[in-house]
């Protein structure tokens, strides 16, 4: 079990851990999207929009050649270039993972981003040129995907995190009182 400790130095075994969790759950959250996805193609694409709260939210089936709001449209290639070298990064990222926490963070960011890479390379037109299948569909906004989702959760942990960590230091600093006004400066204390 990995643990908070003193040292901040982890064993090769605890890398390893660490390392596993992150691949993990990417492989899982990638999986489920791109279940979602076939499922979406196959129950959605006869029927057009399914309202589930209205207008609100509903499901839609949608093939996106950009990203969020179909921006970059015309340049599917540069967007495929730009996911796989963040996938690299995170793959990096994960190696350098200190806590369950972190490892979970990226893992759901890598498997957000991996699903939509596979896309870019198994949805038609393919080669790297295809396109992301989109199915939730949020009023007339946007429709996006869970690996969408999954990379707005890896993100929002991230934060937790950060922020968590920042403000626990900022507890842990060591206050220092001021001298009294009446002290001279060399006087005995």
């Amino acid at each position: 079990m990995i643990t908070k400790s003193t040292s901040t130095a982890l064993t090769g075994a605890q890398r390893v851990a660490l390392f596993s969790l992150t691949v993990t759950v990417a492989a899982l959250t990638a999986l489920v999207d791109q279940a979602t996805k076939a499922t979406a193609i196959m129950e959605l694409a006869p029927r057009g929009r399914v309202p589930l709260l209205g207008d609100l939210f509903g499901l839609q089936l949608a093939f996106n050649p950009g990203t969020v709001m179909s921006l970059g449209a015309d340049s599917t290639w540069v967007l495929t270039t730009i996911s796989a070298i963040a996938c690299a990064a995170l793959l990096i990222g994960a190696t350098r993972a200190r806590s369950k926490g972190w490892s979970t963070a990226i893992g759901f960011v890598l498997g957000g981003a991996s699903g939509n890479l596979l896309d870019r390379f198994l949805a038609p037109p393919g080669g790297g040129n295809g396109h992301v299948i989109d199915f939730l569909a949020y009023g007339n906004l946007f429709i996006g995907n869970l690996a969408d989702i999954f990379i707005g959760v890896g993100f929002g942990l991230g934060v937790l995190l950060y922020v968590r960590k920042h403000s626990a230091g900022r507890d842990r600093r060591v206050r220092v009182r001021p001298e009294p006004a009446s002290a001279a400066v060399g006087e005995p204390r």
